[in-house]
Parts: C-alpha cells; structure tokens; sequence
C-alpha cells in the first residue's frame, strides 16, 4: 500500500469572523489576517503555506482573528511550570 505524505506546510483556516469580515488564520495562530473578500483570503492563505490548496480549510462557524494570544504551541509552554537551573 502506498501512503501519501501529508503536506509539509501549514494548515490555514478560513472563514468569516462574527462581524462578517473574512479572516485566515494559520490552524495554531501562528499568522492571519482580515480581508475584504474570500478570494483575497484564499489569495493570503496560497502565498502563506507555500501554495498547497490542500492544506486550506473553509470554517463554517465563526472564524476569529486573535493576534493578543500567543500561538497553541506557547500557550501549552507556558502552562508549564519552568525550573531554575
């Protein structure tokens, strides 16, 4: 059986945010944006994870732009207590 590799980029969703403006937001919050139309959207999304229409997703509930949070990724280290050396 031959197993195809996942895309070696970033996952973007997009969908529009609860004052119906469109958004794409990378999966973990990495990078997004706000645009004017769903084709400027997608047209951010291609140029972000290196042109993979694969790695797209359209979201049909509210999609949120929060650039004040840190990324999943530090959200989950700082949920990590830290030790002096």
């Amino acid at each position: 059986m031959n197993l195809a590799e996942p895309p070696s980029c970033n996952i973007v969703l997009i969908g529009k945010n609860s004052r119906g403006q469109w958004v794409a937001r990378e999966r973990d919050g990495l990078y997004g944006g706000l645009f004017v139309s769903q084709q400027a959207a997608i047209r951010y999304a291609l140029f972000e994870n290196h042109h993979h229409p694969e790695a797209i997703i359209a979201i049909a509930a509210p999609l949120e732009l929060d650039m004040g949070a840190p990324p999943a990724a530090d959200r989950a280290d700082m949920a990590q207590p830290r030790r002096a050396a």
